[in-house]
């Protein structure tokens, strides 16, 4: 039991330590477009609004993600106001949650060893893909949360747990279609998959309880969906098709198009530094002296759904983040077979990389230009990547650990910290370069401009309309991302927000738009054949890539 706790005690310190190294600065950089930056406006819009069942983006609807992304997101609006922090809280909660789910699954497929569970949370928490997935708010936090927590509500009731594990499956799959769709079933259903193939596990009779828990799913799942459905039958089709089967199937529809070894090459850097591990024991373990649990953990907790996710046209990093549980828990089992004469060569040999890694970061200010990077990076920046090599040579020399398992995931603990640290500085510096409107907003609000009519032209900036707290309206030329799904609003008041500026009877109303001393933001210069704008806007503003024309006071 003392061993149990102590696990537990230092699962708990891993959490606040990852927690604080999340939360440091996490309001240091604005929402980053493209997919941040909508969720967060759609999450300010709805909270604004209080129609929690049509998202709109930009004052239009956009019913491109169910709405629990949006409701947990304006949740963290209402609680620190409307700022990055506000929206990014929530995201990192649910990766602390999902480390502590990482870690009851561990104990289940390690048979109550508290120690391997406790290894593999935190190889879990400090993979790259993961701390990016809380940094940068998508749904794939939040649907992995869901996803975790269904695959341990089954694991736990397959291993003999009572029947609240087993509605705890069902409502978390709920969750999971409301965050996403059918792609939320991904994982829980590897998991019993990977439990019953070939393991002769004795199976749980059918009982009222499995209704009752598809009740729960259904009702959860697709209450949002059936609401919108019967309020106008097109979004059936809409969803069945648009969202579900072209989404998986057309490599156009979303612009999201990759070859099919995409992830392959991506998953490796995702799990940076223990895939080396994972790979070079994989491939000196015989197939045959592999358990059949770890056989089925292998199979469909990692390759199955890599291979799944890999015949998607539409393909993004964080899609994959369903596989990286399966990484962990397989590392932890590999290198617990290992001897600890073995288990330190893979110690000192890992020391030494990482260490050249927070060397490398240390002089990146000064490498930055020779190695072509366009970045800003202030020279204060290697402090913390200096304090991770100080934290590396103390763990090394005070460290009277004598077993090596703990010095290895202490070390890894070290490395990501250092890391987090050191990325946040960075994003600050380079928040344009990075996809961030708030510098363009704060000079905005410095010259008292924030309150005008502000158009946007030919670009979608809903980072812009989140950091100014309210909407811009858009000039549209010949942008297709500008293409908005309009078949759903009720009258034609879009229009005022979403400007056709090649239609001549729109007009009329642009030029008593720029009558009404506005600002207007612009990718680049405008383009010459709109030169009649330009007696409107005497002065201009560079900032990076964009150019603020305005007239003064």
């Amino acid at each position: 039991m003392s061993a149990l706790l102590s696990s537990r005690t230092w699962l708990w310190l891993f959490v606040l330590a990852l927690g604080a190294g999340l939360l440091v600065g996490l309001s240091s950089w604005g929402v980053v477009e493209s997919s941040e930056a909508r969720y967060a406006e759609i999450s300010r819009e709805m909270l604004a609004s209080g129609d929690w069942l049509h998202p709109r983006l930009l004052g239009i609807q956009h019913f491109h993600k169910p709405p629990v992304t949006y409701w947990l997101t304006a949740a963290g609006i209402a609680a620190f106001g409307p700022t990055p922090i506000g929206v990014r809280v929530p995201a990192v909660l649910a990766v602390l949650a999902q480390v502590v789910l990482v870690f009851g699954l561990g104990k289940l497929l390690f048979r109550g060893d508290a120690r391997h569970a406790l290894a593999a949370a935190i190889l879990y928490g400090t993979f790259p893909v993961v701390l990016i997935s809380a940094l940068n708010v998508t749904t794939d936090a939040y649907l992995m949360l869901w996803e975790l927590a269904a695959a341990y509500g089954i694991l736990r009731y397959l291993h003999g747990g009572g029947w609240r594990w087993f509605y705890l499956f069902w409502v978390s799959l709920g969750l999971a279609f409301l965050t996403k769709g059918p792609v939320g079933a991904v994982l829980p259903l590897m998991v019993v998959a990977g439990h019953y193939f070939r393991q002769s596990q004795p199976r749980r009779p059918f009982t009222i309880h499995h209704l009752l828990g598809l009740g729960l799913l259904l009702g959860i799942g697709l209450s949002w969906y059936v609401y919108l459905v019967a309020e106008n039958k097109a979004f059936l089709d809409y969803f069945l098709w648009k969202q579900t089967a072209e989404r998986f199937a057309n490599a156009d529809a979303f612009k999201r198009a990759k070859p099919w070894w995409f992830y392959l090459a991506l998953v490796p850097v995702g799990s940076l530094p223990w895939v080396v591990a994972l790979l070079v024991q994989g491939i000196r373990t015989r197939w045959a002296a592999l358990p059949q649990q770890w056989r089925n953990v292998l199979l469909f907790w990692v390759v199955v759904p890599l291979v799944f996710f890999s015949l998607a046209k539409s393909k993004l990093l964080l899609y994959l983040l369903p596989i990286f549980p399966g990484l962990a828990l397989l590392t932890v089992y590999y290198l617990g077979q290992l001897t600890d004469a073995v288990l330190y060569r893979w110690y000192v040999v890992m020391s030494a990389v990482l260490a050249l890694l927070m060397a490398g970061l240390c002089l990146l200010p000064a490498l930055a230009g020779p190695l072509g990077i366009a970045a800003e990076i202030s020279p204060l920046t290697s402090l913390w990547p200096a304090a991770g090599i100080v934290a590396l040579v103390l763990q090394q020399v005070l460290w009277t650990q004598v077993r090596v398992a703990p010095r290895l995931l202490a070390l890894t603990v070290i490395f990501a910290l250092t890391l987090l640290l050191t990325a946040k500085p960075i994003l600050h510096q380079n928040q344009l370069a990075g996809g961030s409107m708030r510098p363009l907003a704060e000079w905005l609000r410095a010259h008292r401009l924030d309150q005008r009519p502000v158009l946007v032209y030919d670009e979608m900036l809903p980072s812009l309309a989140f950091e100014l707290n309210r909407m811009p309206i858009t000039l549209v030329h010949d942008n297709d991302d500008l293409k908005r799904e309009t078949q759903f609003e009720a009258d034609s008041s879009w229009q005022q927000v979403l400007v056709n500026a090649n239609d001549s009877s729109r007009q009329v109303y642009v030029r008593r738009l720029l009558r009404e001393n506005p600002v207007l933001v612009v990718r680049g210069e405008l383009e010459d054949y709109r030169a009649w704008m330009l007696p409107y806007f005497p002065q201009q503003e560079h900032f990076g890539p964009w150019t603020i024309y305005y007239r003064s006071w």
